[in-house]
C-alpha cells in the first residue's frame, strides 16, 4: 500500500513513517522542513511542502496513495489553529487526487466523556484540561467537523496524554466514543493504532 504522511517530523508523524515502513507500505513523508527528518529508506519518499493549506503544492504527495494519514497538531497552545487549517487542504487535496482513505489524530477531551468514567476524570481533570487548552480543542473540534462533511472514508483517533514510551501493541479503543479511564498512551502506540 501506498500511505502519504503528514506532519511526519512530529511525535506520532514519525512513528507512523517507521512502522508504515516497517509494514512493508511504500511511504511519503511530508514534512515542512527537511533538515529536521533523517529517516532513509528505499521504500521511503520525503518532500517538503511548506504550507499544507495550498492544495496545489499537495497534489504530487498525494498523486497514487491509497491513503493519507496526519499527525498534523500543534506543537503548543501558542500555535494557533493549526490542525483544522491543514485537514481542510489535506481533503482538498485528496478530492482532487481521488485518494478516499484518511486517519486522523485529536484529542480525548474533543469526544463525549464516556459512560464509566471516573468521578475525578470527568469532573476535574477533564474540564481543568479543556480550560486551558481551549483553543487547541476548538482547533481539533473544527478539524473534526470538517473530516465529517468530507466525502473521504474516515477514522480519526482521539487519544488521551501522549507519552513517549516504546510501542506495545497492547492498548483498548472503542468506536464512536472514547474509552474511560484512559490517561495516558505512547506516541508509538498511538501511530500502531492509526495504521490498522
Amino acid at each position: 500500500m501506498k500511505i502519504t504522511v503528514f506532519g511526519a517530523t512530529g511525535g506520532i508523524g514519525g512513528h507512523l513513517v517507521r512502522q508504515a515502513l516497517n509494514e512493508g507500505h511504500e511511504v511519503t513523508a511530508v514534512v515542512r522542513d527537511r533538515t529536521r527528518f533523517e529517516l532513509t529508506h528505499s521504500a521511503l519518499q520525503v518532500t517538503e511542502v511548506s504550507g499544507l493549506t495550498d492544495v496545489e503544492l499537495l497534489l504530487p504527495v498525494l498523486s497514487g496513495s491509497d491513503a493519507a494519514i496526519s499527525g498534523v497538531g500543534p506543537r503548543g497552545r501558542k500555535d494557533g489553529p493549526v490542525a483544522s487549517s491543514a485537514t481542510l487542504g489535506i481533503l482538498r487535496a485528496m478530492e482532487a487526487t481521488g485518494v478516499r482513505r484518511f486517519v486522523a489524530v485529536s484529542a480525548v477531551p474533543v469526544g463525549p466523556v464516556p459512560e464509566g468514567e471516573s468521578f475525578v476524570n470527568r469532573r476535574i481533570l477533564l474540564p481543568l484540561i479543556s480550560a486551558i487548552l481551549r483553543d487547541v480543542y476548538a482547533d481539533l473540534a473544527e478539524m473534526e467537523e470538517e473530516i465529517r462533511r468530507s466525502g473521504v472514508e474516515w477514522t480519526i483517533v482521539r487519544p488521551p496524554r501522549l507519552v513517549d514510551e516504546p510501542l506495545t501493541g497492547t492498548y483498548r479503543t472503542r468506536i464512536g466514543g472514547n474509552v474511560p479511564r484512559g490517561y495516558s498512551i505512547s506516541r508509538a502506540n498511538v501511530a500502531h493504532a492509526m495504521l490498522v
